[in-house]
């Protein structure tokens, strides 16, 4: 059985770890279950205990198993990995390279010594294992593409069709919530809600600024930051909204364009990183959303405007975005992907 090393409680609500909780259910329904070995510590920054508890699980893996191992923990440690893929087989599974994520440029060394001696590297969409080859100088045969799936799900009730906009992140640099509300200050004129939906504890400096930014430019009433939605709440959340913003700084993927393209929801994003492929196009070629360059809150207000004032537009994406919704694969092919490249790694260790 392949080991599946995770950074503490996959229930805190995280794209990494939906991903992760979806992919051990999913395996595990097909009658290939991974064994679930969480490590917590404050990855991928760890203390001196979390380092030993993430030798220790390596260590207690017999040699020639097969681990899979969250990139959050494994790439910024090369001097626990490296010496334990040289008994082991290892795959690390890259949700968002470390240097993308802002202040984190220092860790892109230690990363690409980690995937350039693993046995396996797995990145989140076809964009990010290009990326990853080309960044990291990777061998194209060791690192395989494995995107996240969608839930089926009923299609939004939304309020008039235009005005409640819904941005499902966590609040940090990345996910660029500080763009997203100086483009809205330049929208009072016309009528909307923003609700945020995400945690609020990544980085307490940067959620004290967007904060600052609500308050600044009188937006308190229009702009809400929810904290983080799971269940009933979040698909309460998606089926109230008209459209998804994301603002992202980088994005290796976006899996929350997907829920909402699920539900027939369209998308203003910024057009980085994988989230143009994300969005993609309903059979006709329709694109199902508005991209814009990002780091550009003007880019951004422009896009939302055409949204709130141009009622044909609103109705081309909706659309396609309930067109695209029949095209979105599932965690079934997500988990036969991951089998895949989990298969050839326990049969390397033979």
């Amino acid at each position: 059985m392949t080991v599946f090393i995770v950074p503490g409680d996959m229930s805190v609500p995280s794209g990494g770890n939906r991903y992760n909780r979806r992919v051990c259910d999913e395996l595990a329904a097909k009658g290939r279950p991974l064994r679930e070995v969480p490590v917590p510590g404050g990855w991928p920054r760890p203390d001196a205990d979390a380092r030993r508890r993430l030798a220790r699980a390596l260590d207690a893996v017999p040699d020639g198993g097969t681990v899979l191992l969250d990139g959050l923990i494994a790439c910024g440690v090369p001097g626990i990995v490296v010496p334990a893929a040289r008994r082991l087989k290892v795959a690390v599974l890259v949700h968002l390279p470390l240097a993308d994520e802002p202040g984190q440029a220092d860790l892109n060394a230690p990363e690409r010594e980690t995937l350039r001696e693993v046995q396996a590297v797995v990145a989140t969409s076809a964009w990010a294992r290009g990326h990853l080859i080309a960044h990291h100088g990777l061998e194209p045969s060791r690192v395989h593409a494995v995107p996240p799936g969608t839930d089926p799900a009923p299609l939004a009730n939304g309020t008039e069709g235009a005005s409640h906009l819904l941005c499902v992140a966590s609040v940090t640099p990345r996910k660029g919530h500080d763009l997203l509300v100086e483009a809205l200050a330049s929208l009072t004129d016309l009528p909307w809600t923003c609700e945020c939906a995400g945690p609020l504890d990544r980085d307490p400096d940067h959620v004290a600024r967007v904060r600052d930014l609500v308050a600044r430019h009188g937006l308190a009433d229009r702009v809400t930051l929810e904290g983080p939605l799971t269940g009933k709440r979040l698909d309460d959340a998606y089926a109230a909204a008209d459209l998804l913003v994301l603002p992202s700084r980088a994005e290796t993927y976006g899996m929350v364009v997907t829920e909402a393209l699920a539900r027939g929801v369209p998308a203003v994003a910024t057009s980085v990183d994988g989230v143009p492929d994300t969005l993609g196009w309903d059979p006709s070629g329709a694109v199902p959303g508005l991209l814009v360059r990002p780091e550009d809150p003007a880019a951004l207000a422009a896009a939302l405007r055409r949204w709130l004032t141009e009622p044909g537009l609103r109705d081309g994406l909706r659309a396609a975005a309930r067109n695209r919704r029949e095209t979105l694969p599932g965690w079934d092919d997500t988990a036969r992907r991951m089998s895949v490249v989990l298969g050839r790694l326990r049969r390397a260790a033979a």
